[in-house]
This record gives structure tokens, C-alpha cells and sequence, in this order.
């Protein structure tokens, strides 16, 4: 089973859309193993967007995700990466298809609601750094059998 980390940006929590976001990943099948609310660190932040360090838009970026408290999910399921990214939509909201959260919700790649780990292999190192392994729970719904074929 894949994993990947989602998080509800200050400008999905500040809109009021924490509710219609967990939604669409609930409705689509994948499991949650892991969910909280909070206020981004500094150094959180920037370990998550190191990639983007010295690029122009780092700071601005820093700023927005510690600006306002965040949701943060670890999901789980078959394919879970693309299933998530298809849900979410492309990073340009205005490029999203109707339907996914940023092609319903967005306007500008600034303010594009959601982050989703864009490989199996981030979306570990990604769950490690926002999760404390106690913060995780391993289960299987009841209903798993009418969503997967196991």
C-alpha cells in the first residue's frame, strides 16, 4: 500500500473548506492513518520546501505556510500518490480539471489549497517529518472489502 502526506494549506483552512477537502479523500477510498491540525514551525516549513531554498518564491512560500494553522493527513491505499494527485488537480488551479479540488476551489498557483507528495519515496519522507510514528494508527475499516478488491 502507497502512502503519501496531504495538507490543507492556510488558505483551504481560512476558507472554511477543511470539511469538503477531507470529503473528496473519503469519498474516493483512501484510508486515513494519520490526521492533525496546527500551526507550521519555521523549520518545519523549510525542511518540507528545501527543494525550493534560493529559488525567488522561497520565502513567500515559507510565509504562507506558517502564516495560518494547516491540516496535515497521511493516506493510505493502492496507487494512493496518483489517486491523491488526480483528486487535488494540477499545481496551476487554472489548469485543474473541473472536479478536483483545485480546478472547484482555486484561482492562482499561490493559493492552490493543497499539497500532495508527488512520489512514493517523498510521500514517506514526507508523512516522517510532519508524523510521529505514535501519531500513525494501523487499521482496516470495516468497509475496506466493498472499496478494494483484496
Amino acid at each position: 500500500m502507497e502512502q503519501t502526506l496531504i495538507i490543507i494549506k492556510p488558505d483551504g483552512v481560512e476558507r472554511g473548506l477543511i470539511g469538503p477537502i477531507i470529503t473528496r479523500f473519503e469519498q474516493r477510498g483512501l484510508k486515513f492513518i494519520g490526521m492533525k491540525m496546527m500551526q507550521v514551525p519555521d523549520e518545519l516549513a523549510r525542511k518540507h520546501y528545501a527543494i525550493h531554498e534560493g529559488k525567488p518564491f522561497f520565502e513567500p512560500l515559507i510565509e504562507y505556510i506558517t502564516a495560518s494553522p494547516v491540516v496535515v493527513m497521511a493516506l493510505e491505499g493502492p496507487d494512493a500518490i496518483k489517486i491523491a494527485r488526480n483528486t487535488i488537480g494540477a499545481t496551476k488551479p487554472s489548469e485543474a480539471a473541473p472536479g478536483s479540488i483545485r480546478g472547484d476551489y482555486g484561482m492562482m498557483v499561490g493559493r492552490n489549497l493543497v499539497h500532495g507528495s508527488d512520489s512514493v519515496e517523498n510521500g514517506q519522507t514526507e508523512i516522517a517529518l510532519w508524523f510521529d510514528p505514535s501519531e500513525l494508527a494501523s487499521w482496516t475499516p470495516s468497509l475496506e472489502g466493498w472499496i478494494l478488491e483484496l
